[in-house]
C-alpha cells in the first residue's frame, strides 16, 4: 500500500494538478488575508487572529478538492489500468486509503505555507503573541477534517466515472449541499424542533463550531463518519465491477 501511496503523491507533485492546488490556494488566500481590502483581510480588520482564513479555505476546498480526487479512480478506469491494478497483492481497502491519503497530503502540503501567516500575526498583536494559539490550532484540525471529508467524496465519484471532468462536475456540487444545503432547509424553520436535527447532518453546522477551535468529539465524529460512509461506499463500488 506505501508503494502505491509513493506512487500517487509522485504523480501529483510531477504534474501540473498538484501544483496548481497548492499555488491556487496560497495565492488566493495570500491576496483576501493581506491585499484586498475585505472583511477577511487581518490588517483591515485589525484583529490578531485567523478566522479568515479558515472562512476563505471552506469555500476554495469546495472547487479545488474536486480538482485533485477527479482523477483517482476515473483516469485509471480510462487508460485501462484499474483491472490491473485491482490483480495486484493489495485489497480494496488498501488501494482506496492509498488514493484517499496522497490527496490528503497534498492537501496538509499546500496548508503547510499559511503556518507563516501564524507567526505574521504573532508579531503583528499588540502586544506582541495576542494571539489564541489554541483556536488557532483547533480551527487547522477542523481544516483537515474538511478537506477530508470532501476528500472521500471526490474518491467516491471519481470510482463510479471514467470520465475526470464529469468526476469534478458531480463533486463539487455534492460537496456545496453537503456543507449548505441542510443549513439551507433549516433557515426555513417549517421542520419545529426537528429542523436542528436536519442542521446537524451538515457540514456546516459542525465546522462552524470547531473552526472556532473548539474540539468537541460530537463535531470530530460526525467528519470521521462522512469520511468513513463514502469511502465504504467507494469500496462497494469497486466491489460492483466483480459481479
Amino acid at each position: 500500500m506505501f508503494s502505491l501511496y509513493l506512487k500517487e503523491i509522485k504523480s501529483y507533485l510531477t504534474s501540473v494538478v498538484g501544483y496548481v492546488f497548492i499555488g491556487v490556494f496560497l495565492v488566493v488566500t495570500g491576496l483576501f488575508l493581506w491585499v484586498f481590502p475585505n472583511i477577511n483581510n487581518v490588517l483591515s480588520a485589525g484583529v490578531a487572529d485567523l478566522q479568515g482564513l479558515f472562512s476563505l479555505s471552506k469555500f476554495l476546498f469546495l472547487f479545488l478538492v474536486p480538482a485533485i480526487t477527479m482523477r483517482s479512480f476515473a483516469e485509471e478506469q480510462r487508460q485501462g489500468t484499474l483491472e490491473l491494478l485491482l490483480t495486484k497483492p493489495l485489497t480494496d481497502n488498501q488501494i482506496i486509503t492509498a488514493k484517499f491519503l496522497s490527496c490528503l497530503t497534498l492537501l496538509l502540503i499546500a496548508l503547510l505555507p499559511t503556518l507563516i501567516y501564524i507567526v505574521s500575526v504573532y508579531n503583528l498583536g499588540k502586544p506582541i503573541g495576542n494571539i489564541d494559539m489554541g483556536s488557532t490550532w483547533g480551527s487547522y484540525l477542523g481544516l483537515v477534517f474538511l478537506g477530508a471529508t470532501f476528500i472521500s467524496v471526490g474518491v467516491f465519484i471519481s470510482s463510479i466515472t471514467n470520465n475526470q471532468i464529469i468526476a469534478f462536475i458531480l463533486t463539487a456540487p455534492i460537496c456545496f449541499i453537503l456543507y449548505f444545503g441542510f443549513e439551507f432547509i433549516y433557515s426555513f424553520e417549517v421542520l419545529g424542533s426537528f429542523g436542528y436535527f436536519v442542521k446537524t447532518l451538515g457540514i456546516d453546522h459542525h465546522y462552524a463550531s470547531i473552526s472556532k477551535g473548539v474540539i468537541d468529539s460530537r463535531d470530530a465524529i460526525y467528519f470521521c463518519s462522512v469520511t468513513f460512509i463514502f469511502l465504504f461506499a467507494t469500496r462497494i463500488s469497486l466491489l460492483s465491477r466483480k459481479w
